[in-house]
Order: C-alpha cells, then sequence, then structure tokens
C-alpha cells in the first residue's frame, strides 16, 4: 500500500509521525481509537472503514488532487488517553478529527475541539454527552444518537407488552444516555427500570447477571461494547433466562460475531445499513473499496460505520476546497458541513439549518443463534 493513500500512527506516546509535505493540498485527519484493549476489534473496524474511503479518495483525486492522510492513535478505550490524543492531534495540525470510538472520550475532549475550532466528525458512538447541550459548530454526528435507537427499542418492547425492564450501561459513560433511557421508557408508560452500571471490561459480568436474573425481568437492553454484554448474557442464558435481549449499536460487529456462543438470537439496533445489503450503493461501494486496501477483509457494520464518516469528511473536505481556493483549512471545513447534503447511495446525511446530527437511521434486527443478520 503506498504512503499517499493513508497513514496509521501506533500508540499514543510514541513517536508523532510527519505528515505530507504538500500543505495546501494534503487533508490531514486525526482519529483517536481503541486500537487495543478489550474494543481492539471495534477501533480497528472503524479505522478500516475511514482508510478505505480515504483510499478509494486519493484515487479518485489523482497526483494533482486532494491527498487525504488518516493518522490513528491508540486510546486503548481510556477517556484520559482520548483527551491526549486529540491534543497531539490538534497541536500536530489535523484540519479535522474524524471516526473517535469513544463517547465519554469525544465528550471530555469538546472544550479543546471548540477552542481549536475543529471538526469532530462521525463519532462511532450514540453519546447523548456529544449531543444534547455540547457546541453545535463543531461537531457534526453521522450516525444516529442512543435516543433515537432507545426509541425504536422501547417501541419494540411495548410491542410485545414487556412491563419489567432492565438496562445495562457503562459505569464510566455519559449519565444523560440513563436519563435518555428513562425518558423513553416513561413516554411509553414504563417505570422505574431496574439499572446496572457494569466495567466495559466485563469483570462483573457474573454479579450483575445474578442481579439481573433475581429481578425477574421481561428484556434486558444493553447499551455497552460487546464484551460486557456477551458475559452477561452468557451467563443470565446458564441461570435459565428466558427472556428478550436488545443491544445497542455501541457493541458493534463484536457482539454479532459472538452471539453464536450464547446459542441464542438477541435485538441489535443498528445505525447503518445492513453489510449484506449490497444492493444499496453505499454498501457495495464500501466493500469494493475495502477490498482494494484489504482483500481478506470482511464487511461489518462497524467497517461501514466509518466508512460512512470517512465519505462525509471527504465531500466537506472537497466542498472546502471549492470555498477556499485549494485551501482546505479547519475553518472552511466547519463552514462546508454546515450546510452540507449527502446521499451516498441509500444513506443519506444532512446537516441543514445549522443541526449537528446528520443522520437519523436505525433498523432494528435480529441476529439469531448463527451470528445471522434477520428480521
Amino acid at each position: 500500500m503506498q504512503r499517499r493513500e493513508f497513514m496509521l500512527a501506533g500508540a499514543a506516546g510514541a513517536s508523532w509521525p510527519q505528515w505530507g509535505h504538500a500543505a495546501t493540498r494534503t487533508v490531514r485527519i486525526g482519529q483517536s481509537a481503541s486500537l487495543s484493549g478489550t474494543q481492539t476489534q471495534y477501533g480497528k473496524d472503524v479505522s478500516l472503514g475511514l482508510a478505505a474511503a480515504f483510499s478509494a479518495a486519493n484515487k479518485a483525486e489523482g497526483p494533482g488532487g486532494l491527498n487525504f492522510e488518516l493518522q490513528a492513535l491508540d486510546d486503548g478505550g481510556v477517556k484520559e488517553r482520548v483527551v491526549a490524543n486529540a491534543k497531539t492531534l490538534i497541536d500536530g495540525g489535523a484540519q479535522a478529527l474524524v471516526g473517535f470510538t469513544s463517547g465519554i472520550g469525544a465528550q471530555d475532549c469538546l472544550p479543546m475541539i471548540q477552542q481549536a475550532q475543529v471538526a469532530l466528525i462521525g463519532t462511532a458512538s450514540g453519546n447523548m454527552g456529544i449531543r444534547t447541550g455540547a457546541p453545535r459548530d463543531c461537531t457534526a454526528h453521522v450516525r444516529a444518537g442512543y435516543d433515537v435507537e432507545y426509541r425504536q427499542m422501547i417501541s419494540y418492547v411495548r410491542s410485545y407488552g414487556f412491563k419489567h425492564v432492565g438496562f445495562v450501561y457503562l459505569q464510566d459513560t455519559s449519565k444523560i444516555n440513563l436519563a435518555t433511557l428513562t425518558a423513553a421508557l416513561d413516554a411509553a408508560g414504563l417505570k422505574e427500570p431496574m439499572s446496572i452500571g457494569v466495567d466495559r471490561n466485563a469483570k462483573d459480568a457474573d454479579a450483575a447477571a445474578k442481579k439481573l436474573l433475581a429481578a425477574k425481568l421481561d428484556c434486558v437492553v444493553f447499551t455497552t461494547n460487546a464484551a460486557p454484554a456477551l458475559a452477561i448474557a452468557k451467563a443470565m442464558t446458564n441461570g435459565g433466562y428466558s427472556g428478550m435481549l436488545f443491544a445497542s449499536s455501541l457493541a458493534g460487529q463484536d457482539l454479532i460475531n459472538g452471539v453464536p456462543q450464547l446459542g441464542r438470537s438477541m435485538v441489535m439496533s443498528l445505525v447503518v445499513p445492513r453489510p449484506t445489503a449490497l444492493g444499496m450503493g453505499v454498501v457495495s461501494q464500501c466493500a469494493r473499496d475495502l477490498a482494494a486496501v484489504d482483500s481478506g477483509a470482511k464487511l461489518g457494520v462497524t467497517v461501514l460505520e466509518g466508512y460512512i464518516a470517512g465519505r462525509v469528511t471527504v465531500e466537506a473536505a472537497r466542498q472546502a476546497t471549492q470555498r477556499g481556493g485549494g485551501d482546505p483549512s479547519r475553518t472552511r471545513i466547519l463552514e462546508a458541513l454546515a450546510n452540507l447534503k449527502l446521499d451516498l447511495g441509500g444513506y443519506r446525511v444532512a446537516y441543514e439549518g445549522g443541526q449537528s446530527q446528520g443522520s437519523r437511521y436505525v433498523e432494528l434486527v435480529i441476529i439469531d443463534r448463527f451470528g445471522r443478520i434477520a428480521g
């Protein structure tokens, strides 16, 4: 793979790699992702999706066009490292920050991002802490937030007549996510859900499962990464639980891959089209661009989410270049995002009227016991 197409940096704290030298034609993109730890595959998938989008854009632009360079720093899923990475990227000249994989980490970066007036595009999280009350002039959300996911999941729960609902969330994340779910439950006439905060490394899975089993719940909604969701679901299943299990998009492709270990199905909310929907332009194009950078890579929901964020970034930079006469500066990228409307082939993104939420696409699917997307 040619260096011109994109570059990936190592863990935060390693020596900072040099950006390209064609300053006015190079678009420097910074990413902080969990390239190690319990969400390693999640972070790598989002980064790979970005890389596929930027590589395809560089080929389309040609030698005289824009040159997209991606710098991906490892944060291990630790919010303090996300903040440190963001500072490194901003100080290093990043023209946009894209595809951060920690929602709570991105939330803690907002004051710094606002001060630098740099765009934060396509954070791979539905975290409401970067949506509700957050500055809108520097954030561009490519995927739906948890508010949209919860409304659809709770509507599904209500349609089955369930009344006793459990909610499992990451204890180190924003409290507003719990408040958002509670509001969705209240609106549906479902009061006082049982809520449990857990460690993202699944250290307390058995204890959480015992509490959930004792509560005799009709269903359990997970807003966690895949590891605790799968571990708790497995312990509950072993304990005889027969209620329904729901997972938000945060669990990503790792959850889909892990469901066969449970021997039972789970309902999951997707914020991007199904990877099997090759009739949709965005999915088929992602498959082709992904194969061009890694012929052995498998297209999944998390790769697709990163790819879509990359495509939005490419278009914003192109429009910024048209505005700036060849200079895709931070300011002009923000200006381009403010009114960007884009159809990627069945997946539409629009930031009209100063809105920072570009898409509200959510689909509930069933992941069957073989790990297939159905329903």
